[in-house]
């Protein structure tokens, strides 16, 4: 357990979209390599954490969840504080959820930092025969708005591994390169020795 204390910074990374599109089944296969079958919905926010290396550098991943409180136009301002990274999530089976990827990015830009990294994730890869999101549409959109762009499949555990990798390194090499300044991006950083120690943000130390 000792290890887990051995990191060098902490993202928070948020989960968005509509409900029901696999985002719980994405942080679950990403933290535990798990997969839920059963499709209820949890109400409130939780978050797991999981700790990965990029370029020698151990990032402690903090990923949060919504559980189900977006059907209900429930989530706050506090859900997205100190985020540094976002998964917009959708299903490639289901039109509606697509649509609705433009006012999700809305609410993100109005309560995040403007320099999070924000990824949309085609979810659901898997059902390629029933799909209605065709790649290259959500991936135009997606360049279009300046964010990186994945398809996935929780239950196949295909490319979930690789969304989360890429926004975790492309948020490193943020805070890395200075392009950020102080009080922008938000990093933890620990350890006395560390350049950016000044990228500090308060809320999740680890516990």
């Amino acid at each position: 357990m000792g290890t887990d204390l051995a990191y060098n910074f902490v993202f928070k990374v948020v989960l968005i979209g509509e409900s029901g599109v696999g985002k719980s089944n994405l942080l679950s296969r990403f933290t535990k390599n798990e997969f839920n079958h059963d499709s209820r919905t949890t109400i409130g926010v939780e978050f797991s954490t999981r700790s990965i290396q990029v370029d020698s550098i151990t990032i402690k991943a903090q990923i949060w969840d919504t559980a189900g409180l977006e059907r209900y136009r429930a989530i706050t301002s506090a859900y997205y504080r100190g985020a540094v990274g976002a998964l917009l999530v959708y299903d490639i089976t289901k039109h509606l959820t697509y649509e609705n990827v433009e006012r999700w990015l809305k609410e993100l830009y109005d309560h995040a930092d403007p320099h999070i990294v924000v990824m949309l994730v085609g979810n659901k890869s898997d059902l390629l025969n029933v799909r209605t999101v065709p790649t290259e549409e959500a991936k135009v959109f997606a360049e279009a708005k300046g964010l990186l762009f994945m398809e996935t499949s929780a239950l196949e555990s295909t490319n979930v591994e690789s969304a989360f990798l890429e926004v975790l390194t492309a948020i490193h090499k943020k805070v890395a390169s200075k392009e950020v300044t102080r009080g922008s991006i938000s990093a933890v950083t620990l350890g006395p020795s560390s350049e950016f120690n000044e990228e500090r943000w308060s809320c999740c130390n680890s516990s």
